[in-house]
């Protein structure tokens, strides 16, 4: 098979108070009656939406975006590369070896001039174009890509597992030929292309402190004012000619509302939202962007370390079936989103017809007696972040846990890092909100970082061989029929193993302005600005 392109034209931030105390879930819990006021998943579909028709390109202006967090590092190897976390500015520096089209869910050579696989699905050759060069001046060269990919895996990336364990070796059988051995046979191996791995680093880049980002994108970064802004300016030398747009400048307002706002008032030419209320407003107000949906974007993870109450399996299902996800929308959000307790919503390319399990109360009670029977003392502690939403997320997971006899005790951190810090370093919580991401555009790197034994994203959440196993089978199947199957079977895994509540899938909305066009869409909600253009 062969694939070539040509040039084509849950952290929120915040803080404030709010009271739930006095309000009981018996009066606000769902009907089936309620269920139109949450969104109508026909109009959550991946891909872009509402895009203006446009003249002929113009060259010049600079692109305003509105990020959703500032990242740490401008390093794929050092962060998770997606579009709330500097996934815009690494692919306009860096750009992709290969990039995924929404518009009919194929993997498209972007950096590459084409991929091509065995009839086994163990080998993989990737040819690249000629001349490319580095933005300090060197050419990327099939020595180019293994170093950097090498430098991927060894820096730990969050991908970093999920290849070491499944790429034999990477050689290099010529100057503008990298050759990719598997394992095992993967059929959707040309995804991980599309993102960390597939963003190229340069030798002169360094690492740790000293680290420059210096890649073969269209654009070159020229400052980093913390707290503030990044700016970028169009790379001249840049492989498919110099981009229409001068540069862009990334901007860092530290609050969703304030982010939409500006957007709004087009103070911004682009912004990135992804709170339910927030996504809503832009797909009813028919905003043009790149509509991404993320399953598992809003859960509580839990922690099965030994001497966690989440170490049970009835507790874990307890847990699951003591609360209704709509009510946490209508008290979070005032209704917006798609809540549910499915892995993927109706309007995934992977919904099926397994069912979650359901919303019980009286089922939550027999299991949580058991536990308590042989033990378990009803304790549970559950973190989150204190910004409105998580603090009202909190409050409503709190009331149904207790509804049905668990004890809760809160525990509310003021800023991200300590979240982070809490729940992925040093892995000291019960229950605690985050996102587990699994994205509709090749989701088995998600599924395995975050769920396999082996992953590396996991944050004490409960493994299996069970689960191990059918994500082996995922990762073979060559059709996306089969893997749906398959997606229902890891439904019911994940009914017995309950490694988190779940709330809902999350719009991740990515919008610009009517003047802005040429905006290419790809994997993990980032998008690729080498066409775009201002009017």
């Amino acid at each position: 098979m062969k694939t070539t392109r040509s040039r084509t034209t849950r952290v929120a931030t915040g803080l404030a108070t709010l009271a739930l105390a006095s309000v009981t879930l018996t009066s606000c819990a769902s009907s089936d009656g309620d269920k139109g006021a949450h969104g109508d998943a026909a109009t959550y579909q991946t891909g872009l939406v509402n895009i203006a028709e446009a003249g002929d390109p113009r060259k010049g202006g600079t692109m305003t975006f509105g990020a959703y967090s500032e990242p740490a590092v401008l390093d794929p190897a050092e962060t998770i590369v997606a579009g709330s976390t500097g996934g815009l500015e690494m692919a306009a520096i860096y750009d992709v070896l290969m990039r995924w089209n929404s518009a009919d869910n194929t993997v498209q050579p972007q950096l590459a001039e084409s991929l091509e696989h065995s009839d086994d699905y163990q080998t993989w050759t990737l040819k690249l174009r000629d001349g490319v060069k580095f933005s300090d001046g060197t050419p990327l060269d099939a020595a180019a890509v293994k170093y950097s990919i090498e430098r991927y895996v060894r820096l730990g990336a969050d991908e970093a597992m999920l290849w070491s364990d499944n790429v034999k070796a990477v050689s290099t059988p010529d100057s503008s030929t990298i050759e990719f051995q598997l394992k095992t046979k993967w059929p959707s191996f040309d995804y991980m292309l599309t993102t960390g791995p597939g963003m190229i680093v340069a030798r002169s880049a360094g690492e740790g402190k000293s680290f420059k980002p210096v890649g073969a994108g269209a654009f070159t970064l020229a400052s980093h004012k913390p707290a503030e802004s990044i700016s970028l300016e169009a790379n001249p030398d840049y492989w498919d000619g110099a981009p229409n747009l001068d540069g862009i400048k990334v901007v860092f307002l530290n609050d969703p509302e304030a982010t939409f706002d500006s957007f709004k008032s087009e103070e911004v030419d682009a912004a990135f939202t992804r709170e339910p209320d927030l996504v809503d407003e832009a797909v009813q107000g028919k905003f043009q962007g790149f509509l991404n949906m993320v399953s598992l974007g809003s859960v509580a993870v839990i922690n099965a370390g030994d001497g966690h109450p989440g170490s049970d399996p009835r507790v874990r299902q307890a847990m699951h079936m003591a609360i209704d996800p709509e009510v946490i929308a209508d008290r979070a959000y005032d209704g917006a989103g798609l809540p549910g307790n499915e892995i993927f919503a109706g309007s995934s390319v992977w919904a099926n017809d397994i069912d979650p399990l359901p919303f019980d109360p009286e089922g939550a009670k027999k299991l949580l007696e058991e536990a308590k029977a042989d033990g378990f003392d009803g304790n549970i502690t559950y973190l989150d972040a204190s910004d409105p939403a998580s603090r009202e997320t909190a409050l409503t997971v709190k009331a149904f846990l207790e509804s049905v006899g668990f004890k809760v005790k809160l525990d509310l951190v003021s800023n991200v890092q300590e979240q982070i810090s809490k729940v992925a370093v040093d892995q000291n919580y019960d229950v605690a909100g985050w996102g587990i991401s699994w994205r509709e555009a090749g989701p088995y790197g998600r599924m395995f970082a975050t769920l396999h034994s082996e992953g590396n994203l996991s944050v004490g959440m409960p493994t299996t061989p069970e689960m191990d196993a059918l994500f082996g089978e995922f990762q073979a199947a060559e059709t996306e029929d089969e893997q749906r199957e398959i997606m229902g079977r890891i439904q019911t895994q994940w009914n017995e193993q309950v490694p988190a509540l779940i709330f809902g899938s999350t719009g991740e909305f990515l919008m610009w302005n009517t003047d802005l066009h040429g905006v290419v869409d790809s994997t993990n909600s980032m998008v690729l600005l080498d066409d775009a253009w201002l009017d």
